[in-house]
């Protein structure tokens, strides 16, 4: 699998080796790996080059360390398309797995002025705060905080925050969701965000805020969201 004699670096080759048994299936998500001594020997190359191709599996998602135990197999990253508006349980199903929610908090807030803002209602109007854990198959991908207007969107409960808002808003309310903007950024996860998210704290997240408009544009949610940059990627398709 090592060519010596190619142009292509070692470490390279054998990411690539790696990453194809991943791939297909030949390992899968929790398989431990071969100390990287095991790898030198066999490819008869330096411990380094391993190390290098190792470092750059984890750094790509495919691979993750425990320290004092070795290198594993990692979960596959869910990819994400951009082009479409779609809800998360939407997008979960889609992909065949089970979405679930663990309700944070439900309250009826007033609107601080960057609320207000984002929803283009005055400040100090009632506003549903909604925080949740977005779960795939029961694993946490997502820590979510929603606002939205209590005067637009009425007669919200806890219950109904726990399922699916987009399929409430369109399908109980008779309200067609449009269109939204959105803008992510890497981030390193808080104590907080990381014990409710069940990772490293200071783990790479992804926020991500979302502003959501009704078919004549008038703001329908403002949502910040933290995704789990181990399990999360997102995908987008463009033309010239």
């Amino acid at each position: 699998m090592i060519n010596k004699n190619s142009p292509i670096p070692l470490y390279y080759q054998l990411e690539e080796h790696i990453k194809g048994l991943i791939e297909n299936g030949e390992l899968s998500p929790g398989d431990a790996l071969p100390p990287e001594r095991e790898y030198a020997e066999k490819y008869q190359i330096s411990r380094m080059t391993v190390r290098q191709a190792f470092t750059q599996l984890v750094n790509e998602g495919y691979l993750y360390r425990l320290q004092g135990k070795g290198t594993f197999v990692a979960e596959r990253k869910i990819e994400q398309p951009l082009q479409g508006l779609t809800s998360f349980t939407e997008d979960m199903k889609a992909r065949g797995l089970t979405p679930s929610n663990k309700l944070i908090k439900f309250e009826i807030i007033p609107a601080t002025s960057q609320i207000a803002g984002q929803l283009k209602i005055s400040e100090y109007e009632p506003v549903y705060e909604i925080k949740r854990i977005r779960l795939a198959d029961g694993v946490p991908m997502a820590l979510e905080t929603n606002y939205i207007s209590a005067n637009l969107i009425k007669g919200l409960t806890a219950q109904i925050a726990n399922q699916s808002l987009y399929g409430h808003i369109e399908e109980h309310l008779n309200l067609r969701i449009d269109s939204a903007s959105q803008v992510i950024e890497s981030s390193s996860a808080s104590q907080n965000e990381a014990k409710l998210l069940k990772i490293a704290n200071g783990a790479p997240v992804m926020h991500i805020q979302r502003n959501t408009y009704l078919h004549d544009n008038t703001p329908v949610e403002f949502v910040k969201s933290v995704y789990r940059a181990d399990r999360y990627k997102f995908m987008i398709q463009m033309k010239r």
